[in-house]
Formats: C-alpha cells, sequence, structure tokens
C-alpha cells in the first residue's frame, strides 16, 4: 500500500502537553518493536483498517484478569492513540475475568506519562476519569468484568493483555476477533525499589505499539 494512504504525522491531533512530549518520544522509538510483536499488532491494525473503510464504529476491549493494570493502561492509550491519529469512531473499553480496583500504581504511573486524572468516586473499587486532550471526551475508569453492561457486549476485537486470560478465555461471547496480545506484569515489583521503574516502563512499552498501530491505520 502506498505509504500516502498511512496516518500523515503532520496532520497530529494535539495531546495535553506532557502526554504530547511523552507520545512524541515513544513515537520516535517505532523501531525497538520487535518483529513478532508488530506481527500480532497487524491482527489489530487490520480490524480497525477494515472498520474504517465501511465507517463503522471501532470498538476495542482490552482484557486481563483483574483488569487492574495492563488492560486499564492499553485503554487510555488506544483512546488516546486514535485521537492523536485522528482515527474517528473508536470506542476504547477494558474488563477482566473478574473485577478488582484500578491500582493506584499503574493510575500514578499514567498520570505521570502526561494523562489528567480525576477521582469521580471513592471506594474498593475507584471510578476515575482519565483526560488525554483539551477537544476530546475523558475516559471513565474503573475496574470491571470484560462482560460488564458498562463495556459494549458485541461487535467488538477483544484484545488479551495477560497470558492468564489468554489461556482462561479461549472464546470471548460477542467478539468478532480475538488477538493475544500479551504484557509482563509489573505487579512483579510491587514494593520493591524498582516498582516506578518497571510501571513506567510498561506504560511505555504499551503506549509504544498502540501509537504504532494506529500510525498504521489509514484515514478517512
Amino acid at each position: 500500500m502506498h505509504k500516502d494512504m498511512y496516518s500523515n504525522p503532520n496532520a497530529n491531533r494535539l495531546l495535553f502537553p506532557e502526554l504530547q512530549q511523552t507520545t512524541e518520544r515513544l513515537v520516535k522509538s517505532f523501531d525497538s518493536i520487535s518483529p513478532a510483536r508488530k506481527e500480532l499488532l497487524r491482527q489489530m491494525i487490520n480490524f480497525i483498517d477494515a472498520r474504517v473503510r465501511i465507517n463503522r464504529d471501532i470498538n476495542l476491549n482490552f482484557i486481563c484478569t483483574h483488569n487492574s493494570r495492563r488492560s486499564q493502561v492499553s485503554q487510555v492509550w488506544a483512546q488516546a492513540a486514535a485521537h492523536y491519529y485522528g482515527v474517528r469512531n473508536v470506542y476504547s473499553f477494558s474488563g477482566g475475568t473478574e473485577a478488582t480496583a484500578f491500582n493506584l500504581r499503574a493510575v500514578n504511573a499514567i498520570r505521570d506519562a502526561g494523562f489528567m486524572i480525576s477521582t469521580i468516586k471513592n471506594g474498593v473499587n475507584p471510578v476515575y476519569e482519565v483526560f488525554f486532550a483539551k477537544d476530546a471526551k475523558p475516559i471513565t475508569a474503573f475496574s470491571k468484568t470484560y462482560d460488564d453492561p458498562f463495556n459494549v457486549n458485541t461487535d467488538f476485537i477483544a484484545i488479551l493483555t495477560c497470558s492468564h486470560a489468554d489461556e482462561n478465555c479461549p472464546l470471548v461471547p460477542g467478539a468478532i476477533q480475538r488477538v493475544a496480545l500479551t504484557y509482563d506484569d509489573p505487579k512483579e515489583y510491587d514494593s520493591t525499589s524498582r516498582e516506578a521503574e518497571k510501571y513506567k516502563e510498561r506504560v511505555e512499552q504499551i503506549g509504544t505499539e498502540i501509537l504504532y498501530a494506529f500510525s498504521r491505520v489509514i484515514r478517512t
């Protein structure tokens, strides 16, 4: 396909300044993505491309066991990446095989990347609004199961972000496609000297790969 059909970096839409800086830095690191990872990402790219071509909603549901870290991070990056690259009609969701809470370490890690976060409900399972641009609606983020009524339940692509969910969800009801795009869990470093480093590393890995995917989507 001719490269001019792909997203034009000069036409990218602005995010909040700190997130914009993070995004521009991650975009420069696309070469760090391995061919094997790019092949996995190609499945998501093809799904989004196909939807763009027929002007259909692009529903992405990122699924992990507890919906506490990797799936939440993936959700917010997907919505921000769609905005940045001007890919319309993208609706990003996340869920787990069980509900727990959006882990505060992950919340702080995406805040450090430049997302703006407001707590709208405290408790065992807090509810947050995650903002990424002035002219975009915030993401409502809280832990839930992937089939929670808050999420889209039909006509979506299921993107499994942890190996446990991948192994235990061979079929995801309502999904028209399933992709295993798994990431190592930063939870392994909780309460260690490398905790902040590893959460930042995972947020940036997920951001880099999802930004790469949206950079390869054709715009209408």
